[in-house]
């Protein structure tokens, strides 16, 4: 920085520089102390402009903690972990007494002066031949001295008369210095303590959130989707992971019901030991026993060998039995002592065998009626429906389509070297299909369209279903056609032209494959409610309401709808709930 150059000398012929023209010092000064920067970093620039401000040869600026130690030490060209060096050009003698008497300290030769012992002369270099001046002044921060700014320079005929100038300066820096001690403390003391607020509030919280008190997520490859259904599945996953009771999975095919047990033993305890599956409805019953069971050389014909069986690989971990309904009557009985004892015997071999295996198992088959119909052994039903979790169907977790739909074709795109996205009128058409047979059907769909499109974007006009070509639609339709009774009504079928127009329950269900817009449900969610075809739509929904108890939720399953719009259709038309 260049001075202004002043009329005004002394009589030895040195220029001095009025106060008035230290405003521009000063100025600079405080912009050093302003920049955003580290308290050190900050006072190592003030430092680093004290030469175009005073003659000085060092210049330190020295914090002291309350123990008469030295808590930041910075100088000219300061970087982090350098202290040392500039702590050892400090007269120590005389800093204790600018910090004790809180007063400035002004030598211009140091060799003369009482305050300097001999070590505070050698460290400032001072000899004989070499005179040395000193200023001192003290850094409050309010009443209190926190630290010191000092200087020294080689003494000669210019330097001693500048002291007084210089010690005016240097002492309106150091208050400035001062109040950015000030400031910069009173930030940091903020930050710990907001620091240790939120410390204590994670604490609290962690505490709050102890086992039972909120749901812990499931994270398992291939479950995609964040609607309310999932995530209510998911809270509930977590909590039977915690515990070894048998879970029996209930919900229609295509739903996932093999990765949720995939996420229950991954949550649990066993995630570490085996996790074997088996479909029960592959197999015949003979070899069903041997896969189960496992046999021992010469068991039968084919027998070459020993074989364990799914139990014993099973063992200390999970074993998933899928499609259990469909098991028959004869080895439902062989299945209830395995699940029991935790006990059985290979086939072929008296020798018993201990396992410890937590089963879950899973079905689409409506379990009850087939105890009804005794289809299904009773004792067998209460043993495997110890915790019972229904997994939701597509058309109760719509919000996922467009997240799901996007995995598929991801996983397209990878297998086959592709890029291929989805347009918005694409992700139009998959959230107005039914997509009765669920995820399964999803995924097909995605793969099916993918593989047929001609560009790289698919679009509306990529899907059979718009160009009435859709197989699996007419499935549905055709498998529907067989199962209905011609005589009775199907919920939901097509209603009154008035109500569809006014917005009601039914219509709001979901859209029906393109294919048909007057299509029925698929059989699986299709219910004969009542025998008179010329009922009201309220009058349905309320022998549905009858038939399901007044459970909301049952009577949705019913009526192929959400429980949210059975809600809406409660109060569109006027039905009070009973309480029984």
């Amino acid at each position: 920085m260049k001075r202004p150059n002043s009329k005004s000398e002394t009589n030895n012929g040195v220029p001095i520089v009025p106060l008035h023209e230290r405003a521009l010092d000063i100025f600079e000064t405080s912009k050093a102390l302003t920049a955003p920067s580290g308290l050190e970093a900050t006072l190592a620039n003030v430092v680093d402009l004290l030469p175009s401000l005073v003659q000085v040869r060092h210049g330190i600026i020295s914090l002291w903690d309350g123990t008469g130690i030295p808590d930041m030490t910075v100088g000219a060209g300061w970087s982090e972990d350098n202290d040392e060096r500039y702590r050892k050009h400090l007269p120590r003698t005389a800093i204790d007494q600018i910090i004790t008497t809180g007063m400035a300290l002004v030598a211009e030769n140091i060799a003369l002066d009482p305050a300097f012992n001999a070590a505070d002369k050698d460290v400032l270099g001072a000899s004989d031949n070499m005179k040395v001046s000193f200023i001192g002044v003290p850094i409050h921060v309010d009443a209190n001295v926190v630290g010191t700014l000092t200087i020294d320079r080689i003494l000669d005929n210019k330097s001693g008369s500048l002291l007084d100038h210089d010690l005016r300066l240097l002492t309106i820096i150091a208050n400035l210095v001062g109040q950015t001690v000030k400031l910069h403390r009173m930030f940091a003391s903020d930050r710990e303590r907001l620091m240790a607020e939120k410390i204590g509030m994670q604490k609290q919280f962690g505490e709050l959130k102890q086992p039972g008190h909120e749901g812990k997520r499931a994270n398992v490859k291939g479950i995609v989707g964040d609607s309310p259904a999932l995530r209510g599945l998911l809270e509930k996953v977590a909590l039977v992971a915690r515990s070894n009771s048998t879970v029996l999975l209930r919900g229609e095919s295509g739903t996932g019901k093999e990765l949720v047990a995939k996420a229950v033993h991954e949550l649990s305890g066993r995630a570490k030991r085996p996790f074997i599956k088996l479909n029960c409805a592959a197999l015949p019953e003979t070899v069903l026993e041997s896969e189960l069971f496992g046999h021992e050389k010469g068991a039968f014909t084919s027998a070459f060998n020993s074989r364990k069986g799914r139990f014993e690989l099973a063992d200390k971990g999970t074993l998933f039995l899928d499609e259990i309904g469909e098991i028959s009557a004869s080895f439902q009985a062989k299945l209830l002592r395995v699940l029991q004892e935790q006990e059985f015997e290979r086939v072929g071999s008296n020798q018993t065998i201990k396992v410890d295996v937590r089963v879950i198992a899973a079905t689409n088959r409506n379990l009850e009626d087939a105890v009804a119909r005794n289809e299904f052994r009773a004792d067998l039903y209460y043993r495997i429906s110890v915790v019972p979790l229904l997994v939701p169907p597509l058309r109760e977790r719509r919000g996922d389509i467009p997240l799901l739909a996007a995995e598929f074709l991801k996983n397209f795109n990878s297998e086959n070297g592709r890029t291929m996205v989805f347009d918005a009128s694409a992700t139009e058409v998959l959230m107005n299909c039914a997509f009765p047979g669920n995820v399964r059907e999803l995924e097909n769909c995605v793969q099916r369209t993918a593989t047929l499109a001609a560009g790289a974007s698919i679009g509306r006009n990529d899907f059979d279903c718009c160009h009435g070509r859709c197989l699996s639609a007419m499935l549905w339709k055709h498998a529907s056609k067989e199962t209905a009774p011609k005589s009775e009504p199907i919920a939901p079928s097509p209603l009154n032209p008035a109500m569809r127009s006014s917005g009601d329950f039914a219509s709001a269900a979901f859209a029906a494959p393109p294919v048909d817009s007057q299509q029925a449900l698929p059989a699986p969610v299709r219910v004969a409610l009542v025998s008179d075809a010329q009922m009201t739509d309220r009058e349905r929904l309320i022998g549905a309401m009858e038939r399901s108890g007044w459970v909301q939720a049952k009577a949705a399953r019913l009526l192929g709808l959400t429980p949210r719009q059975i809600g809406y259709a409660l109060r569109k038309y006027g039905i009070e709930i009973k309480n029984l």
